[in-house]
C-alpha cells in the first residue's frame, strides 16, 4: 500500500501535543525500591515527563497514618511523613512533580475489610470522615511545610480512583462517592484555597451515569471542582491463560468515540465545560500482564492514540513509565506484559520510544492523519508515521511525501522502530524466554531495544523534495529534514575506498 501526499508549509493543522504532561506509576510504596528509581531516571533524562501519578499514599506501607491510646483510652490520631519524604524528594531530585491521587483508605481507619490487589489496598469509605479529612489536612499541610506553597500548589489531587468499578470502591456507590468527594474537596481547599482538586477518575464506558451524575451532584450542591478526570483503555475483554490475559484492541474510531461523548457531557456543563479534563491514565490493555505492552503493535497503537487524544483533553498519563508494578504479585519473568515503558533492568519497550518520538513535535503542525503527524520548526520537519496493520491490513505501509523546501543541502535521519530492528521481547524468546536474566543477556536485550538509525544526504536543485517511508508490520518511525551544510576538512575525502552516492532531487 502506497500514499502520496503534497505538503503545504503554510497550511497549520491543529495538534495538541502534551505527551510529556504526566505518566503513571504503581502505588508509593513501590518507590522504595532501587530498581523503581533506575528506571524513573531513565525515563526522565530520555523523556522528562512533569508530573507522576499513582496508588497507595495513605495505604499502609507508607505508614502516614497512625494511632495510639491517649492516658484516657481515647484513640488518636498521628502521622508518620518519614517515607512520604523520602519519595517526594527523589521524584523533585528527578524533575518531576507528584499529582496526588488521594486513597487509599489506612486500614485503621477504614470502614470495612475489602481491599484490591496483591498488596491489599483497602477500597471501603472511612468509619470517621473527620478523621478522615484531618489526615488529608495534615499531609498537605506537611507538604506546604516541608516544600513550599510555590511548589505544592501546582499539584493536583484527585480524589481516590476509579470509584464506579467495584474492585476500586465499595459496592461502586455513587452516593457514597460524591460524599468522599465533597468532604474531601472542601477539606482540601480548607488548607488553601488555591489548590486544584478533582474527580471523578472513572474507568470504562459508563459516562452516561457516573460522569453525568459526579457533575451533577457538584452543580447542584456548588462543590469545589477544578478539574474532571477520567481513564482511557483500548482492548476488548481479555481471555486468561495461564498468569497472562490476551487482548484485542478496539478500533481507533471506536475508543476514541467513547473520549467524544464525555466531552459531550462535560459540554452540557455550562459551568465545568472549559474545565481542565486529564486522562490520568491510559494505555492499550487495562491488566497489568498482558504481553500486548511489550510489543511493536502496542507501539504503533500508542502512536494512534497520541496523535488524536490531545483533541479531547488538557492532559494525559500513560499508565506506567515502569514495570516495577505488584498489583497482581511479584512478575515472574522481565516481559511479563507489563503496563511500562521499560521492562525491567530498564530495557526500553517499543513503546518507549512512540514517546520520545512524540517529544520531540515541536512546532508548526503540517501534516496529520491516522498513520503520522509531521511538524516544522525553524527548518526542520520532524515526523512521526506508523503502520498499526490491524487497522491497515497491510504489512508493508509506504508513506511518500513531497515537500516544497528550499533547493540546497540536506540531511534526513530515521529512527526505526519495528518487528525486526526493535523488539526485546521477541529477543528474550529466542534466548529461551529466561525468568532470571544473567548479565550478558541484560545487556544483549537491552542493545536490541534501539531504533535502527538511518541517514541520508540530499542535495536539492529546485525548491522541492520527494521522500519516502516503508512501514513495515507495526512500524513506528521517526524522522528529522534539515539543512546541512558540508563543512568538510581539507583534503578529507568520505568513501574513497568504496562506493558511497548521494540523493539528488
Amino acid at each position: 500500500m502506497k500514499m502520496t501526499y503534497d505538503i503545504n508549509l503554510d497550511h497549520t493543522i491543529p495538534f495538541h501535543n502534551n505527551v510529556t504532561y504526566c505518566v503513571g506509576t504503581g502505588r508509593m510504596g513501590l518507590a522504595l525500591h532501587k530498581e523503581y528509581w533506575d528506571q524513573l531516571a531513565f525515563v526522565q533524562k530520555r523523556i522528562g515527563f512533569s508530573y507522576i501519578r499513582g496508588h497507595g499514599l495513605f495505604c499502609d506501607d507508607m505508614a502516614i497514618y497512625q494511632e495510639y491510646k491517649d492516658e484516657d483510652g481515647n484513640i488518636k490520631s498521628e502521622y508518620n511523613f518519614t517515607y512520604l519524604d523520602r519519595v517526594v524528594d527523589s521524584y523533585l531530585e528527578l524533575q518531576i512533580r507528584p499529582f496526588l491521587e488521594l486513597g487509599f483508605m489506612p486500614d485503621k481507619l477504614a470502614s470495612g475489610t475489602q481491599t484490591q490487589f496483591y498488596w491489599k489496598g483497602n477500597v471501603t469509605p472511612p468509619k470517621d470522615y473527620d478523621r478522615w479529612c484531618a489526615l488529608v489536612q495534615a499531609t498537605l499541610r506537611h507538604l506546604l511545610s516541608r516544600y513550599g506553597e510555590a511548589e505544592v500548589l501546582s499539584w493536583p489531587m484527585e480524589v481516590w480512583n476509579e470509584p464506579n468499578l467495584k474492585g476500586f470502591w465499595e459496592n461502586a456507590d455513587m452516593p457514597e462517592y460524591c460524599k468522599l468527594y465533597s468532604r474531601t474537596a472542601y477539606a482540601v481547599k480548607e488548607v488553601h484555597p488555591d489548590f486544584q482538586v478533582g474527580g471523578p477518575a472513572i474507568c470504562g464506558g459508563n459516562d452516561e451515569v457516573w460522569m453525568r451524575g459526579f457533575l451533577t451532584y457538584c452543580k447542584e450542591n456548588q462543590t469545589p471542582l477544578d478539574f474532571i478526570s477520567r481513564h482511557h483503555y483500548t482492548i476488548h475483554f481479555p481471555e486468561r491463560d495461564g498468569h497472562y490475559d490476551y487482548a484485542d484492541l478496539q478500533s481507533s474510531e471506536y475508543s476514541f468515540s467513547t473520549l467524544k461523548r464525555c466531552r459531550e457531557i462535560i459540554g452540557e456543563f455550562e459551568e465545568y465545560e472549559n474545565l481542565p479534563f486529564y486522562i490520568t491514565e491510559f494505555n492499550t490493555a487495562y491488566v497489568p500482564n498482558s504481553p500486548l505492552h511489550d510489543t511493536n503493535q502496542n507501539a504503533a497503537s500508542l502512536a494512534r492514540i497520541l496523535s488524536e487524544i490531545g483533541d479531547y483533553c488538557t492532559g494525559y498519563s500513560y499508565w506506567t513509565f515502569g514495570d516495577v508494578f505488584e498489583e497482581q504479585g511479584v512478575p515472574f519473568t522481565p516481559f511479563y506484559g507489563g503496563f511500562g515503558l521499560l521492562a525491567n533492568n530498564s530495557i526500553p519497550k517499543p513503546t518507549f520510544w512512540t514517546f520520545e518520538f512524540f517529544k520531540e513535535l515541536t512546532g508548526t503542525c503540517i501534516f496529520r492523519n491516522d498513520h503520522g503527524v509531521l511538524c516544522e520548526n525553524e527548518g526542520t520537519i520532524r515526523g512521526v508515521l506508523w503502520n498499526l496493520s490491524c487497522e491497515t491490513d497491510s504489512d508493508a505501509l509506504t508513506m511518500e511525501f513531497n515537500l516544497p523546501v528550499p533547493s540546497g543541502e540536506y540531511c534526513c535521519i530515521q529512527k526505526v522502530v519495528d518487528e525486526t530492528t526493535c523488539n526485546p521481547q521477541k529477543v528474550w524468546h529466542d534466548l529461551g524466554e529466561p525468568a532470571n536474566l544473567t548479565s550478558g543477556q541484560t545487556q544483549l536485550l537491552r542493545e536490541a531495544a534501539n531504533p535502527l538509525i538511518l541517514t541520508e544526504r540530499k542535495t536539492l536543485s529546485k525548491d522541492n523534495m520527494t521522500i519516502e517511508f516503508t512501514l513495515t508490520h507495526d512500524a513506528v518511525i521517526y524522522f528529522e529534514i534539515f539543512p546541512s551544510k558540508m563543512t568538510t576538512d581539507r583534503g578529507f575525502r568520505y568513501g574513497w575506498n568504496s562506493s558511497v552516492t548521494e540523493s539528488n532531487d
